[in-house]
């Protein structure tokens, strides 16, 4: 990758490992409901999930990524499904109602990962856009994994920890909140399927 695309990459980044998604969401209320501390295994169930999933998709880009084009566009639907799910259980469970809801696990945090449309979708953008171009390199593929952290773990980290300082405001305001959430899930799966 040219060094002049790295501000573009880096506000992509930005843009999609800042903003409410499955897994920023999911670091959110878990750091609402159970703290930085407990919170921090599942953090690192989407780290590894998210490593896991970034790996294989560079040795499928790497190896088939030609012919993965064409099928894509499926992936978008699938995530907006897996959206309206998540919406529906943040409304049905809420965001701070003890226990219930997806449990704070290594492996709860993984499988969310490993499923988490927006960052597969987001993923395969950025080695298709970013690096196919320039170098079919396995090499060069993964020398894009660092920079993937910042838009998935960094974010659900910055994500968990905002619900962390934020958890008298979802004790107090809880249900108020599990409805904007749930409306914003919705809203983006309306996006993602649509635009």
């Amino acid at each position: 990758m040219p060094l002049s695309l790295l501000p573009a990459l880096l506000l992509q980044i930005l843009v999609v490992g800042y903003t409410p998604g499955p897994a920023n969401i999911y670091a959110l209320t878990m750091g609402v409901k159970h703290g930085r501390n407990y919170a921090m295994r599942a953090w690192m169930g989407l780290f590894v999930g998210f490593t896991v999933a970034a790996v294989v998709l560079i040795f499928l880009t790497h190896f088939i990524g030609g012919v993965m084009g064409k099928y894509i566009v499926w992936l978008k639907y699938l995530g907006a499904l897996y959206l309206l799910w998540l919406a529906l259980k943040t409304w049905h469970y809420g965001m701070g109602q003890g226990d219930k809801g997806m449990p704070c696990t290594f492996g709860s945090g993984f499988m969310l990962q490993l499923t988490n449309a927006k960052m597969l979708l987001f993923e395969l953008t950025v080695y298709s856009t970013f690096v196919l171009p320039y170098s079919s390199s396995l090499g060069d593929l993964l020398k894009m994994l660092p920079l993937m952290w910042l838009a998935g773990p960094v974010a659900n980290l910055v994500w968990l920890l905002a619900g962390n300082g934020m958890r008298g405001l979802f004790a107090k305001y809880g249900q108020q909140i599990d409805i904007a959430a749930a409306l914003a899930l919705a809203t983006c799966a309306v996006f993602v399927a649509f635009l």
